[in-house]
């Protein structure tokens, strides 16, 4: 199945599929969500078999909307398809921007609706495989330390996000 996504080509929003907008390193839209509970954030280990940075951790959630697609309904989507996460409130942060090299050719270059999600007890995950292989909840310091230690085995745009959004994430350290 091709996925389109909004992508801007000139200057005008419009639909590509989201290999090519990689590819040819094209500013488009996508999600991105953080969960946190008990002062935990919920980090994954993308799949081996992802198309780009496979085995690498990042953040809960991390997606790009379809083509017309609402960003919170999305973010509900794929952390359902994802995570196997269900009733859940994202609440919007803030709409941010990076470029970053992802490997093999790619290039991410996005604008992002940031989402973060605040809930008491950790909800009941049921991991799909093709997409992530294993999570882990690490509080904010135990991240930044992780990520200082071995950057190499974090996505280059959690690193991006701890390093100059953290406060979106987590509020003022």
């Amino acid at each position: 199945m091709t996925t389109m996504i909004p992508t801007w080509v000139d200057g005008t929003l419009t639909p590509v599929e989201k290999l090519e907008a990689h590819v040819k390193g094209l500013r488009h839209k996508a999600v991105s969500v953080f969960l946190i509970c008990d002062g935990q954030v919920l980090i994954q280990q993308r799949a081996a078999g992802k198309y780009h940075t496979p085995n690498l951790w990042a953040n809960t959630c991390c997606t790009h909307p379809y083509w017309g697609e609402d960003p919170r309904f999305c973010a509900i989507r794929r952390l359902e398809e994802e995570l196997g996460i269900k009733g859940v409130d994202p609440v919007w942060v803030e709409n941010l921007e990076y470029r970053a090299d992802v490997g093999g050719g790619l290039i991410e270059h996005e604008v992002v609706d940031l989402f973060v999600i605040h809930c008491d007890t950790r909800p009941d995950m049921d991991l799909n495989p093709d997409e992530v292989q294993a999570v882990d909840w690490l509080d904010r310091g135990e991240l930044e330390t992780k990520i200082a230690e071995n950057p190499d085995q974090f996505t280059p745009w959690l690193q991006i996000y701890m390093s100059k959004h953290s406060a979106s994430v987590f509020g003022p350290a």
